[in-house]
């Protein structure tokens, strides 16, 4: 049976969720105006996953929870600067390199202290179009994150600071500006093999935000997640026309990866469950 769980926090809020036929994902999903109209999707998939509340540091909770809010992304990586693809396994590892078929990625700057009116060319990605710091808001202040030159995002799962190919069970962004149904999406990934797209849900305020989270409860590994945010890259000139939809992301949170069994492991494995299988059936 399908498992789905739905998180409101306002009345405003709009829920929805398109999860395909898969009997162990369990799917958190929530949109509305503003930042607490997501905050209890956000906190239910963060007991979904385990690891408490309390950082010990690399965004890591309890040794069960990794999570990425951009804010502590020094100055000389942050906008109009790109952040490294691999700066989440290498510089704070978290377990995460980031792929796109564009250019690279970037984290919003910072407003300066204290904040000029209107907030600066840097801020939400007021470098790449002027129009776009009063397009996007933050959920944990103040810095939000994009690929360049494309809408799509790769989120590819190592054990953390290594080069181990790993794989997680669970897997939920923030959204901003989501304003078109099935324009954002996440894909997950087991090796080549899709487990399927789960729809991030929209609301359709200005400046609304959006959680989606899904976790695998079966023992899906997920190698890596697909992030398709709106329908159109960020860019010059670039804003939400008729048609058009132009979403970044704030915090990801993700169970911690682990090491992908190589497959001799993997074999040993089924040899010891048929064993085991046998020695019952003979008892």
């Amino acid at each position: 049976m399908k498992k789905n769980q739905f998180v409101a926090s306002l009345a405003l809020c709009a829920i929805v969720s398109a999860a395909p036929a898969f009997s162990a994902a369990l799917v958190t999903s929530g949109a509305g105006s503003d930042a607490a109209a997501i905050t209890a999707a956000r906190d239910s998939f963060r007991l979904d996953i385990g690891g408490g509340t309390v950082t010990s540091g690399a965004g890591l909770f309890g040794g069960i929870r990794r999570e990425i809010n951009w804010d502590a992304v020094p100055d000389k990586f942050s906008a109009p600067n790109n952040l490294p693809a691999n700066f989440f396994n290498v510089n704070s590892p978290r377990g995460v390199v980031f792929g796109t078929p564009g250019s690279g990625f970037q984290v919003s700057a910072n407003a300066p202290t204290p904040p000029p009116d209107p907030p600066g060319p840097l801020v939400r990605f007021g470098n790449i179009d002027a129009s776009y710091p009063g397009e996007f808001q933050f959920f944990s202040p103040q810095k939000l994150f994009t690929a360049i030159g494309s809408n799509v995002t790769d989120v590819n799962f190592f054990v953390a600071g290594t080069s181990i190919p790993g794989f997680t069970s669970a897997f939920g962004s923030v959204f901003t500006d989501v304003d078109l149904p099935n324009s954002t999406t996440l894909e997950f990934f087991t090796g080549a093999s899709s487990l399927g797209t789960f729809g991030v849900p929209n609301f359709t305020k200005d400046h609304s935000q959006s959680f989606l989270g899904v976790r695998f409860d079966a023992g899906e590994r997920i190698t890596r997640v697909r992030i398709t945010s709106g329908n159109a890259a960020l860019g010059p000139n670039a804003n939400d026309a008729p048609g058009n939809d132009l979403v970044v992301m704030d915090d990801f949170l993700f169970a911690e990866p682990r090491a992908v069994p190589e497959p001799s492991t993997m074999v040993l494995l089924a040899a010891g469950l048929l064993a085991v299988a046998a020695v019952r059936r003979r008892g």
